[in-house]
C-alpha cells in the first residue's frame, strides 16, 4: 500500500517507512498474511495514547491558564475520547490505509470509530518515534487541538457520566449502572467494552483502552439515545 499520499496530507516525510506502515497494521491482517513481516499497530497505539495524554495536557495547561484542574480534565476528555479521535481520523481518511483481514474489512472496519481512534493513536506514536515530540505536537495542533474552541462553545466538554446520571436521576429516580461486557488484549494494553443499564435495560455501549474511557464513551452513546428511554 502506498502511504505517500498520506505523508503529503499530514506534511510529514517518514524516514522509517516501515514504522508508518506498522501504524496501519491491524492484528487481524497478520493472522491472514504470514508474509507481512511487520508487527501489528498495538504497541504503537499504546505509545501514542501516552504521547496524546502528555501533549494534550501540556497544550491545555499553556492555552488556558485560568481554567481549573477540573475544567482542563473535561476539555482533555472531550478531545481524546474515541469519538473525537475517530472524527479526526476520518478527516485524514486513515481508514483507507488500514491493513485489515477480509472479515474486518467486510464488517465495516474502515469506518469503525474504535479502530479509527486506535489508528490515530498508533500514527501519533509512529510520528513521535520517527520525528520526535515537536512534530508530534504539530500534528496534534493541526488535526486535533483546532477542534477545542468548537467543543468549548457547544459545551461538549462536560463529563458524560455525570451528565447522564443527573438526567436519569431527575427523570427516572434511578442511577445508571455500568457493566463490563468484555475485555481483550494483553495485561499491559487491555481494551474494554462497557454497557450502560437503566432499569436493567442496556441503553448504550462504548469501548476504550481503560474502563474509565469505555464508561465515558458508553455514557455519551446513552445520552444520544436517551429520548428513546425517557
Amino acid at each position: 500500500m502506498d502511504l505517500s499520499e498520506l505523508e503529503k496530507t499530514i506534511n510529514i516525510d517518514f524516514a522509517n517507512k516501515n514504522l508508518l506502515k506498522t501504524a496501519f497494521a491491524h492484528r487481524s491482517y497478520l493472522n491472514e498474511h504470514a508474509d507481512f513481516h511487520l508487527p501489528s499497530n498495538e504497541r504503537l497505539e499504546f505509545l501514542g495514547d501516552a504521547i496524546l495524554q502528555s501533549l494534550t495536557s501540556e497544550f491545555l495547561y499553556k492555552t488556558y491558564p485560568r481554567s481549573s484542574e477540573g475544567e482542563l480534565t473535561n476539555y482533555r476528555a472531550a478531545l481524546v475520547c474515541t469519538q473525537s479521535l475517530a472524527e479526526s481520523a476520518k478527516k485524514l481518511d486513515l481508514g483507507k490505509y488500514l491493513y485489515l483481514s477480509k472479515g474486518e474489512n467486510d464488517s465495516g472496519g474502515r469506518e469503525s470509530a474504535y479502530l479509527l481512534a486506535n489508528t490515530f493513536e498508533a500514527l501519533l506514536g509512529a510520528i513521535y518515534l520517527d520525528m520526535g515530540f515537536d512534530t508530534a505536537r504539530e500534528f496534534l495542533e493541526n488535526n486535533l487541538f483546532i477542534k477545542l474552541p468548537e467543543i468549548i462553545k457547544n459545551k461538549r466538554f462536560k463529563d458524560f457520566k455525570s451528565t447522564l446520571q443527573e438526567i436519569v436521576q431527575e427523570k427516572l429516580l434511578v442511577t445508571p449502572v455500568y457493566r463490563v461486557l468484555r475485555e481483550w488484549g494483553p495485561d499491559h494494553n487491555k481494551s474494554f467494552e462497557v454497557a450502560v443499564l437503566i432499569k436493567d435495560k442496556i441503553v448504550g455501549k462504548g469501548a476504550g483502552s481503560s474502563k474509565q474511557k469505555a464508561e465515558q464513551t458508553a455514557a455519551k452513546d446513552s445520552l444520544e439515545k436517551l429520548d428513546e428511554f425517557i
